[in-house]
């Protein structure tokens, strides 16, 4: 299945307690149990004012659709294309 960076403003994010990250947590996971198995969050980064979602989907639309459900903003989506780290430097 693709791969999806998902990019959410959300002004404050970097202050959200643990309490509340949790919540948002919760909230996703729920959603993605209703969804069945076509969707899997991988991780997500917060930043002082963003969100950036690695989910794992068939496509775009359902990777919307759980933001739908949700409640989540999505202000850009972008499917990943390659993978690299260090070790895509090394000589093979």
């Amino acid at each position: 299945m693709p791969k999806y960076l998902i990019e959410r403003n959300l002004p404050g994010a970097g202050k959200l307690t643990l309490g509340e990250l949790q919540g948002v947590a919760r909230k996703s996971c729920d959603v993605l149990e209703n969804m069945g198995p076509h969707i899997q969050w991988q991780e997500s980064y917060v930043t002082a004012d963003k969100l950036y979602c690695v989910y794992i989907a068939d496509n775009e639309a359902a990777v919307r659709r759980h933001a739908e459900l949700g409640g989540f903003p999505v202000d850009r989506v972008s499917q990943v294309s390659a993978m690299m780290d260090p070790t895509t430097a090394e000589l093979h």
